[in-house]
């Protein structure tokens, strides 16, 4: 590294030190009113016919919360904020085909609502309709092959559709 590059090297990250150390206006909260530091997530409602699904997405969502580190997840009576939601869509659908015309890849999509509720001062800080995630699966054999890349794309789906919510509520988009 020649002594030129080295300096602008020093340079940048001490500009960066100075910006760390200043704050920026960046939060790591996100843009939650300062009260709000826990948050309860009741099971949410399966509107649609895969029973189970509301544990799966509901235990997703709160163990994005639970590592995202923004907001302690509690129990209702305890909580600053509460998430509520409701799945009100799951498909599966074929989406690649071997040359016998049979299904090779799954393309999964849930749907669901959600709402993020300011407990103390009784106000909607967040809602969305509509949050939709997708996950793709492969598969190759049986059909009980099928059934268990699909128990796994849901657990996928689920994963990122939680901490795509956790995000979201944090961040108040």
């Amino acid at each position: 590294m020649s002594g030129r590059s080295r300096h602008a090297a020093v340079g940048l990250l001490l500009a960066l030190a100075a910006c760390l150390a200043a704050g920026c206006g960046y939060s790591f909260r996100g843009n939650l009113p300062a009260h709000i530091k826990t948050v309860a997530v009741p099971v949410f409602q399966n509107r649609t016919q895969v029973a189970g699904l509301e544990n799966t997405i509901t235990s997703a969502v709160v163990s994005a919360f639970s590592s995202g580190g923004r907001l302690r997840v509690v129990p209702v009576e305890q909580a600053d904020s509460i998430l509520v939601g409701e799945i009100v869509g799951y498909e599966v659908d074929g989406a690649g085909f071997d040359r016998n015309a049979n299904v090779q890849a799954y393309h999964l999509r849930v749907v669901l609502n959600v709402a993020l509720r300011d407990v103390r001062e009784n106000k909607l800080l967040w809602q969305e309709t509509g949050l939709t995630q997708t996950s793709d699966f492969q598969v190759q054999g049986q059909v009980s092959d099928t059934l268990a890349q699909g128990g796994g794309a849901a657990s996928q789906a689920a994963a990122d559709i939680g901490r795509k919510i956790a995000n979201a509520a944090v961040e108040l988009f």
